[in-house]
C-alpha cells in the first residue's frame, strides 16, 4: 500500500479521522428523525429491496460512502504501518 507521501494532496483529508467522523455523523446518518436513513436502507436492502429504484440505490450508496471511509480508514490504520 502506498504511504502518505505518495497520496494526493486533494485525498488527503479522506485519511483524517476527524473529518471521517464528521461525514459518517452528518452525512451517514441525517435524516436522523425518525431513523437514520442509512439505517432505513440498509433495513430495506436486508428485506429483498422489492420496490427500490434506482434513486433508492443511489441515496444509499450516497449515505453510505462515510462509513466506507471510516472502514477503509480502521483498516489503514490495523494493518499498514505509517
Amino acid at each position: 500500500m502506498a504511504d502518505r507521501q505518495s497520496t494526493p494532496q486533494a485525498l488527503r483529508f479522506i485519511d483524517n479521522p476527524v473529518i471521517v467522523a464528521l461525514l459518517c455523523l452528518t452525512l451517514g446518518l441525517a435524516p436522523f428523525y425518525p431513523e437514520p436513513h442509512i439505517w432505513g436502507k440498509i433495513r430495506w436492502v436486508m428485506g429483498g429491496a422489492n420496490g427500490m429504484t434506482w434513486m433508492d440505490w443511489l441515496d444509499l450508496f450516497y449515505h453510505g460512502i462515510p462509513w466506507l471511509l471510516a472502514l477503509r480508514l480502521v483498516i489503514r490504520k490495523m494493518f499498514f504501518k505509517p
